[in-house]
């Protein structure tokens, strides 16, 4: 985890809660779980006003087409910290959001041109920003960061919990 501008030196997951009985690392995502295109490609996003809210919807969208939208508010909540740190951080123009569904797990990607890795900072309650990837740290089951050929993706993953009938 990078705390006050360390390298992050990992390729990928930055920061991972394990619970004791969910202690894989790693989850399969169905190619045929992509959604926001035909293609699995994601939806390219244009940083202008209302970027945030149509993230927002896409994600939401997404996961209430496969019925877990109980996982909205937090999933719209992190998606919007990812988007306003890619735009704020990164000189981006254009983003691409992917939102996939795995075994137990939802993960939320959004993709910029900048391979310049993402601080977790420490802030104090007075601050004014920077509290944005610690809202995704401590919301998100994970997160991490995955670097491309041609910029990075940024992601977190929710665990799936199964709608229980009464």
């Amino acid at each position: 985890m990078a705390v006050q501008g360390e390298v992050v030196r990992a390729r990928t997951v930055i920061n991972e809660r394990v619970d004791s009985a969910d202690s894989a690392a790693s989850v399969e995502f169905d190619d045929a779980a992509r959604l926001l295109s035909p293609e699995g490609d994601g939806s390219c996003l244009v940083a202008a006003p209302g970027v945030t809210a149509r993230a927002r919807r896409l994600t939401l969208s997404a996961l209430e087409s496969w019925g877990l939208g109980g996982q909205g508010e937090v999933a719209e909540q992190l998606v919007a910290e990812l988007v306003a740190n890619a735009i704020r951080h990164t000189g981006g123009r254009s983003f691409v959001l992917r939102v996939l569904r795995g075994s137990g797990r939802v993960r939320v990607e959004l993709r910029d041109p900048s391979r310049a890795l993402p601080c977790l900072i420490k802030g104090d309650a007075e601050d004014e920003s920077g509290r944005g990837l610690r809202l995704v740290d401590v919301l998100a089951d994970r997160w991490g960061v995955d670097l491309l050929s041609r910029g990075k993706s940024v992601w977190f993953e929710l665990k799936v919990r199964a709608a229980t009938t009464a």
